[in-house]
Formats: C-alpha cells, sequence, structure tokens
C-alpha cells in the first residue's frame, strides 16, 4: 500500500487532486501512478474552469501548448496523449480568455511542483515494503541553479507561447518597440537627485542609448562590437578575468583587430594600476571588460574602470560584456558613462536564450558613423540595423532580418516585470545581494572556498565554489540532480575540472516563496554528507 500526500499550498484544491489519484490509481503497475496523476488534473482542471467560462477565446493551437506543457510534467508519452487530445474541444470551449489560459499555465506550474520529488510523495507503508517510486531515481523536476540560462516565470513562458504572426504585424510592432523603450527609459530626475533617491527603470540606466535587439546568443554582441566600432589593423584592449576574456579577444582578432589582453590571476580582476599603465603605453580604440565573468563569478568594477579610462585616455571607447551581470549587478551606463553594453536574455533578464542585446552610447553611435570602411559583418551590421530599430520604436514596421517574434513577446513580458512592477529595480538589486550572502555564508559553513580571492570580486548573481579536498564533479553534480538541481561545473581551462558554479539569479533571488536558493544549500549540504561518508 502507497500513501500519497500533498506538502504543498497552492490557489486550487491540490489536495482533491491528491486525493483522487490516491483512489483512482492502479496499485498493480506503479508506474501508471503519473498518467492517472495528469488524467486527474486535467479533469480538476475542467471543474474548476466549467463555472467560470461562458465562452471561447483560445485558439487550438493554444490549446497544444497547454496539452504539451502538461505532458512534459510526465515522461509518460502513449496513451495519455490521445485521451488528452480528445479533450480539446472542453477546454476551447471552458476558456474565455488569455487570462484564464494564463491561470491555467499557473497552475500546472504547481503540479510540477507537487511532482517534484515524486519519491517524497510516494511514502511506502512498513508492511508492504514497496519502494518509493522515483522516474531513474532522479527527482522529476529539475531546478536549473545554473549561471544562465536560468528558471523563468510563469508569464514569461506564457508569452512565449503566443501563436505564430508576421514580425510586420500591426500587434507586434508596439511589443518590440514597447522592448526597445524599456531598454532605454529612466525616470525624470533633477541634476541635484541624490543616487539613493532615484528610481531606475531600466536595467542598463540609460537615456540616450541606442538599443540593439537582434536574434541570436550574448556572444552576437562581440561581433557587433567588433564589426562596427574597430575597424582593421586599430588597436584593442581586452581585460581579463577568466574565459570569456580570451573569447571576446579572439572574436575581435577575427575581425582584424590588433588585441593586448592583461589577465589577472585566477579569482581577481584587473587592478586599475595595470590599466592606467597600458593604456599609457599604447593608444587604444577600444578597451572590453565582462563585467561578471561567468566562468570565474569574477565581479569587475565598472565605474573604477571607466573612470580610469576617462582619465588616462579619454577617447577611448569602454565596451562592458554583461551578459551574466545585467539585472542581477547595479548598471549605470549613462552616469558611469559605459559606451557599449552587451547582454543576452538567458540570464538575469529571465526569458529563453536567443536575443542578443545590445546599448550603445552617443559616441559609440558617432564613431560608428564616422567609420572610414563599412562594418565588416553583413547579419551583425548597424547599418542594417539600426533603420530597424528607429521604425519599430517609432511605431513602423522594417525589415533586415526575421526577428525572434515569440521571444520579444518572451521578453517584453520579463521587462514589463522587472521595470514597471514590485519590487523595483533597487530592491531586485538588493535581493540579488541577499540571495548572494545566503549561498556564499551557507558553503562556508560547509567548509568549501569561494574561487573570486576576495568578497570585493564576488558576484552577486552566481557563486563559484572549489571542490573541497578528496572530492570531484563526480562526486557531487550527480548527486544534487539526483535532489533536483543542476549546477554548472567548471569552466576556467586551467581549473576547469576544479570547481563548480551555482546561479542565483532572475525569480530565483527574487521570489523567495520558490524556495529555490533554500533548496541549492539543502541540497548542497546533503551532498557533502553523502559524498564524504562514502569516502
Amino acid at each position: 500500500m502507497v500513501t500519497i500526500y500533498n506538502p504543498y499550498n497552492t490557489h486550487l484544491d491540490t489536495s482533491r487532486i491528491i486525493q483522487n489519484i490516491e483512489n483512482e490509481r492502479d496499485e498493480r503497475e506503479h508506474h501508471l501512478l503519473m498518467p492517472v496523476f495528469l488524467n486527474v488534473a486535467e479533469r480538476h482542471l475542467v471543474e474548476t474552469l466549467r463555472d467560470r467560462v461562458t465562452y471561447s477565446d483560445v485558439r487550438a493551437h493554444i490549446f497544444i501548448r497547454f496539452m504539451s506543457l502538461l505532458l512534459s510534467v510526465s515522461q509518460i508519452r502513449g496513451p495519455i496523449l490521445t485521451q488528452l487530445r480528445s479533450s480539446t474541444s472542453i477546454f476551447t470551449r471552458k476558456m474565455s480568455s488569455i487570462e484564464q489560459f494564463r491561470q491555467v499555465c499557473v497552475f500546472l506550474n504547481h503540479v510540477r511542483r507537487i511532482h517534484t520529488n515524486l519519491s517524497d510523495m510516494l511514502v511506502p507503508s512498513q508492511a508492504a515494503g514497496v519502494s518509493a517510486c522515483s522516474l531513474d531515481g532522479r527527482a522529476s523536476y529539475i531546478t536549473s541553479s545554473i549561471p544562465g540560462p536560468i528558471e523563468v516565470s510563469d508569464e514569461v513562458l506564457f508569452a512565449n507561447a503566443h501563436p505564430s504572426m508576421s514580425h510586420v504585424s500591426p500587434d507586434f510592432i508596439p511589443v518590440l518597440g514597447d522592448c526597445i523603450r524599456m531598454t532605454r527609459q529612466v525616470d525624470s530626475r533633477s541634476a541635484d537627485t541624490p543616487p539613493s533617491h532615484i528610481s531606475y527603470r531600466t536595467v542598463v540606466d540609460t537615456a540616450k542609448g541606442q538599443p540593439f535587439l537582434i536574434a541570436g546568443s550574448g556572444t552576437l554582441g562581440w561581433d557587433q562590437i567588433a564589426a562596427n566600432l574597430v575597424e582593421p589593423g586599430e588597436n584593442a584592449l581586452v581585460l581579463h578575468s577568466g574565459y570569456f576574456g580570451d573569447s571576446f579577444a579572439e572574436c575581435l582578432e577575427t575581425y582584424g583587430a590588433n588585441v593586448d589582453q592583461l589577465k589577472a590571476e585566477i579569482g581577481a580582476a584587473v587592478s586599475q594600476e595595470a590599466i592606467a599603465e597600458a593604456l599609457g603605453k599604447k593608444k587604444y580604440k577600444l578597451l572590453t571588460f565582462t563585467h561578471v565573468d561567468t566562468s570565474t563569478a569574477v565581479l569587475s568594477d565598472a565605474k573604477a574602470i571607466v573612470e580610469t579610462v576617462r582619465r588616462v585616455s579619454p577617447e577611448t571607447l569602454v565596451a562592458l560584456d554583461g551578459v551574466c551581470s545585467v539585472a542581477s549587478e547595479e548598471i549605470h551606463m549613462d552616469q558611469w558613462d559605459v559606451d557599449v553594453i552587451i547582454t543576452a536574455s538567458q540570464k538575469g533578464l529571465g526569458t529563453p536564450p536567443g536575443l542578443s542585446i545590445l546599448v550603445a552610447s552617443v559616441r559609440a553611435m558617432q564613431v560608428f558613423s564616422s567609420r572610414k570602411s563599412g562594418p565588416t559583418s553583413y547579419y551583425g551590421s548597424w547599418k542594417k540595423w539600426l533603420p530597424v530599430m528607429q521604425a519599430y520604436e517609432s511605431g513602423k514596421p522594417s525589415y533586415f532580418a526575421t526577428p525572434p517574434v515569440n521571444l520579444i513577446y518572451a521578453f517584453h513580458a520579463s521587462l514589463s516585470k522587472i521595470t514597471k512592477s514590485s519590487p523595483s529595480l533597487a530592491e531586485r538589486y538588493e535581493l540579488h545581494r541577499d540571495a548572494s550572502r545566503k549561498v556564499k555564508a551557507a558553503a562556508q559553513e560547509l567548509g568549501l572556498k569561494q574561487l573570486p580571492l576576495d568578497p570585493a570580486f564576488a558576484a552577486n548573481g552566481m557563486t563559484a565554489l572549489w571542490y573541497p579536498d578528496g572530492l570531484s564533479a563526480g562526486d557531487i553534480l550527480p548527486r544534487l540532480v539526483k535532489k533536483g538541481i543542476v549546477v554548472a561545473g567548471g569552466l576556467h581551462v586551467d581549473v576547469k575540472d576544479k570547481y563548480f558554479r551555482i546561479g542565483h539569479m532572475g525569480i530565483t533571488a527574487v521570489e523567495k516563496s520558490r524556495g529555490d536558493v533554500d533548496a541549492v544549500v539543502k541540497a548542497l549540504g546533503e551532498t557533502l554528507a553523502e559524498a564524504a561518508a562514502e569516502k
């Protein structure tokens, strides 16, 4: 006899679902439990919506996405798929609005979490001696605790499931236009407003920068900088605090730049003295740095770097690689006088991967406009993309290459939440600092050491930890997966087998009620204890 209990509370009657599973499951075949669970959950949704809905406004393919979301809870695809498809007409009759569909998606997220750690939900009685059911011994819902792609909110997932539509549709044009505006706008303020009283409304805090939102990974930002701002034969200085310094340098060299690197020791950032010395010896068209290097969790002091450049070589452009920092670390593009910021959708911005986001300053755009030769990239050319960005922002369609329509809808949902809702941006940054302190303090209590050499160099959206003596990736990472937590192994080429990385940005840090950070801390403590006991 297997007893099932519900350890979660949701806004719908999930305890009733659990009870129905208890009543209806096939006791002879434990592998049938999940189809029964899904079947009962589906019926409960029908019953929940029946009295609330009077007409249909949900297209059939939206419903199929709903079915796919429901099915993704389970690894079983056969008979249950046929049964759920047969219910399409019920749901299309019963759901009256997109908002109700969103609520269903929210509910399904709760269903996922009920299903999380299925072995914990199935408690075998001592009399029966039946082992708890957990698909191949692992938790069925795996939390992404890597430093990107991160966990994504229900609202963003729902927006990403928007029906496919033309990129020049009157419905889509203002969505992309809003995304461009939300990347730029700031609250109005007087010249003497103290920083503590400023309410920033964009994740890079610029009123003047030109955004470029283009389909591609964060790496496309490197290509845009190299192709549009540096001409072949010009000098570039790359500050190296990890793996991505090498990559940025290689990209610049590919486009013909003469590249020098200033390399910090592993776990540190390049000093201001070293930067000043290098700038004093040679004229550089561009200086680049990785704000948070994902390979090391090292946070560079962006404000101090720009101040050094402006003091020693004011004409040098400064490019900030913010792929792992935007929306989790404070950035003030205009106030700090940063020329270019690049980022991507899948980290602090809380959107699925696939969108390259770049913001260029007025100075950078002037340098681009005064090039002696044309851009050295076709797809990444600002000559192609600038008219497109300007057109959509003004409410008009334009075309060079097809934008990722569904991803733009998802990005719009995330940006709206980040810039226009509670908590405020200032509060979000503090919540990231809170999550960071919690993970790092727990790691210290467990005897783990951080890769960053100084707390001043440690990022707030992720943590990099050395494996304890005698333990390796094989002792730690698989055990965490079995507990429903996925973290990342090392990436820095010199020490990649000696450390691991934990991501705690976006909703993982901001929505404490999810319990993601607590789950990581708990799983890490249990894993270390188990691994040590076997040695």
